[in-house]
């Protein structure tokens, strides 16, 4: 894919001895939406902190918009547009909703998100914006998350597990934005463990396998039967595309 946006080329990450994600490649084109799916411990998430800057990696590259991001820092990937909503939320629980809303404000780019721009795409936030954080739900702490990462004006916003820990009616809800997201410019990169969301929202899917791709093509293209299998490695073979 010549006019991708986001570039990984051969990426292979460790934990220690353990290698987490092995020679892992994937071209992201401006405006798509890609899925990165598979069981738990399958790398994932090693995977998106390993772009985001959060994580060393072993060996491999990882570009945004031809710029080669391997020797920056978070903070520094976050100027150049690459945004992560991490696993779990991260929120700070003692501050009030629009103080972590600020925390994304920090090294942000130019461009047609601020807070009250994540106001009216969050409508329940302006009445609470002065709430802390531990007080809100699941569902609510996950959209302050996504709302904090926009704010930064993303090229590229990754989510990690967006829908873990949230009721299917929340989890529906954050995912409805996507599409709203995609027609403002933003790009996107999900990794998530609930296959009907994934193939719901992504034009492409990647499946991991311990650490490995297993199965990769277009979503609409891939037969569920297929995609069950290589996420549980029942008969994958690395590397099978549809």
């Amino acid at each position: 894919m010549t006019s991708s946006l986001l570039s990984v080329r051969d990426l292979t990450v460790h934990h220690g001895q353990l290698c987490a994600v092995r020679d892992f490649s994937l071209d992201v084109a401006e405006g798509e939406v890609v899925a990165i799916i598979g069981a738990n411990g399958a790398g994932k998430s090693t995977l998106l902190r390993t772009m985001a800057g959060l994580h060393s990696q072993t060996s491999g590259s990882i570009a945004l918009g031809g710029k080669d991001l391997g020797k920056l820092r978070p903070d520094q990937r976050l100027a150049e547009g690459l945004a992560l909503v991490p696993e779990g939320r991260r929120l700070f629980p003692s501050l009030t909703v629009e103080e972590n809303l600020r925390v994304g404000t920090h090294r942000a780019r130019s461009g047609p998100f601020d807070i009250e721009k994540v106001y009216e795409t969050f409508p329940w936030m302006l009445e609470r914006r002065r709430q802390p954080a531990a007080l809100l739900s699941g569902g609510e702490q996950q959209a302050v998350a996504v709302g904090r990462a926009l704010v930064a004006n993303p090229r590229v916003l990754l989510f990690d597990e967006l829908s873990l820990g949230l009721s299917p009616i929340a989890a529906k809800t954050i995912y409805s934005i996507l599409p709203k997201l995609v027609d403002g410019g933003m790009t996107i990169v999900i990794v998530e463990q609930d296959l009907g969301l994934a193939l719901q929202a992504a034009s492409r899917v990647q499946c991991l396998l311990e650490g490995r791709v297993v199965l990769e093509g277009e979503a609409s293209g891939l037969d569920r039967v297929a995609i069950e299998a290589a996420y549980f490695g029942v008969g994958t073979r690395a590397g099978t595309s549809l």
